[in-house]
């Protein structure tokens, strides 16, 4: 991070960053999830990437997508497209809906799950954001798969502080592509999520940004 502005505030950092394709360590807020999410444009996610958010972070490997993207891609979200008695009352401790919508792989991949395979889906994914149609979606991707697509809220941060709508205000400032992966960044000693001293700690010593939802909300929304 050495060629990021020296004095610049950190959501200033992250922004620079973003647009270098470089990830950032997002904390969402202690009375929300309360968790930290490494978060990259998904234009920049390489195989050594799906390794990092394995290892490093640990939690699910999510690509988030604009609203808007979601929507050209007539992708609904995951509670409204089946009918099941487990998504009734689908309430959460946190206040908000769930995100996630369907799992895909890219058509050229394999099983799927390698880090080779699912680098190649998330870029695809990126790929076909700029330009979304359905037609196209469904002849690059397909249902289910091992990469999970998260759907932004219509109004972004000013209507849903999750790190899906977070990491989404990042591409959009830093001007990439409406597409970002989202990883939980969780402590392996514990089983918990780490707290935000450990993941502040882990991008010190990784020379990445770390910051607050609050800092993205308030400049952002």
């Amino acid at each position: 991070m050495s060629g990021h502005q020296a004095g610049a505030s950190a959501l200033d950092r992250a922004i620079e960053a973003f647009g270098d394709g470089e990830p950032v360590c997002v904390h969402d807020a202690a009375d929300r999830e309360g968790e930290t999410d490494l978060i990259y444009p998904a234009s920049a996610v390489t195989p050594d990437a799906v390794a990092r958010l394995r290892n490093d972070a640990g939690g699910l490997v999510c690509v988030a997508l604009a609203h808007e993207v979601a929507e050209a891609f007539d992708l609904p979200f995951f509670t409204e497209a089946v009918d099941h008695p487990a998504t009734a009352d689908h309430e959460l401790g946190y206040g908000d809906r769930s995100s996630f919508s369907f799992t895909v792989n890219h058509r050229d991949t394999y099983t799927g799950i390698t880090d080779e395979d699912r680098s190649l889906t998330i870029r695809e994914l990126a790929d076909a954001a700029v330009d979304p149609e359905p037609a196209d979606f469904a002849e690059r991707f397909r249902v289910p798969g091992h990469v999970h697509l998260l759907k932004g809220a219509s109004d972004g941060v000013a209507q849903r502080e999750g790190h899906t709508e977070l990491g989404l205000a990042l591409a959009d400032a830093a001007g990439v592509e409406p597409a970002v992966v989202v990883c939980e960044m969780l402590d392996d000693e514990t089983g918990e999520a780490r707290t935000p001293r450990d993941a502040r700690e882990y991008a010190a010593r990784h020379g990445l940004v770390y910051l607050e939802g609050s800092e993205i909300v308030e400049r952002l929304g």
